[in-house]
């Protein structure tokens, strides 16, 4: 019985879920996927929204900066289409085949005796084909996506309810968000985007809810510094994934997420000393009836 209150007592230090941020997490930037969302992104920005060639490369990625996604900051400065038309387009002509199955990283995420969640800005459709194409779909307890966070950003406008195709225009109110890029330091307030995702703090503590998350006992995974940095104000201990060099915002660094277990072994070690507390206290008991 003391053998089994002092591994609760040193349980109690261990990590009780892991939170995994998918794209270039779960698998490496490498395999080129992110390259094709981000061409992918610039042609929907050009095709459907009307932007201007010229001006389409550095708006994608000053918004993806301000906003932590495009899509995000699109709809900020006033850009109106629909989540889905967006997400079919980006998402759906990607080349998933560029993804392998992952036998060793699924190994260990089964072997791991904790709580495992995914939390992507990504919709839904596209995090599935992703954990299958890795052979992953079963190893998380659940998957938080956009639609998760975003429930009322699917309903079409009552525009759309007749089953004509979803716009993609401007609307009235645009913000002049060149204008913000060449005067920085003017009094032009950014406005605020409809969209929650990270690394929002909003976004993190509707997490924390849903999926009844402690903060303080849980390891926080993710390709991206700034998401790790709001992770870490709100009490994550933080894991930035994809390269070995710490940087402020994060607690460790991994090259690859295959490093888990040299970066982590007290997540293993805490089910092996339950397996031995319990083997000996079965041993115990075994002996004491034969006595």
């Amino acid at each position: 019985m003391e053998s089994e209150n002092q591994f609760q007592e040193d349980s109690e230090a261990k990590y009780e879920c892991l939170l995994f941020d998918l794209d270039d997490t779960l698998y490496p930037l490498s395999s080129g996927l992110s390259a094709s969302v981000a061409n992918n992104i610039q042609e929907y920005m050009l095709q459907k929204l009307g932007i201007d060639e010229s001006k389409v490369p550095e708006l994608n990625f000053q918004l993806y900066k301000t906003y932590g996604t495009t899509m995000a900051g699109l709809k900020a400065i006033g850009y109106d289409f629909d989540y889905d038309d967006f997400h079919s387009f980006v998402h759906g002509r990607l080349p998933y085949d560029m993804l392998k199955p992952d036998p060793v990283l699924r190994g260990l995420l089964l072997s791991l005796p904790v709580r495992k969640v995914i939390f992507t800005n990504s919709d839904e459709v596209h995090a599935f084909r992703v954990l299958h194409r890795l052979g992953l779909q079963d190893c998380f307890e659940r998957v938080i996506s956009f639609e998760t966070l975003n429930p009322s950003n699917n309903v079409n406008s009552p525009e759309e309810q007749d089953g004509s195709e979803p716009t993609s225009t401007k609307s009235a109110g645009m913000f002049d968000f060149y204008e913000y890029l060449r005067q920085p330091d003017s009094d032009m307030v950014l406005p605020k985007t409809p969209v929650v995702c990270k690394p929002l703090e909003d976004a993190f503590q509707e997490v924390f809810q849903i999926a009844n998350i402690d903060p303080q006992r849980t390891l926080f995974f993710d390709d991206s510094v700034r998401n790790l940095v709001t992770g870490k104000l709100l009490g994550l201990h933080t894991v930035l994934v994809g390269t070995s060099v710490r940087t402020t915002g994060v607690d460790h660094a991994l090259e690859s997420i295959h490093n888990m277990r040299e970066a982590f072994p007290e997540l293993w070690e805490a089910n092996e000393k339950a397996e031995s507390v319990r083997y000996t206290s079965d041993v115990a008991i075994e002996a004491s009836v034969l006595a």
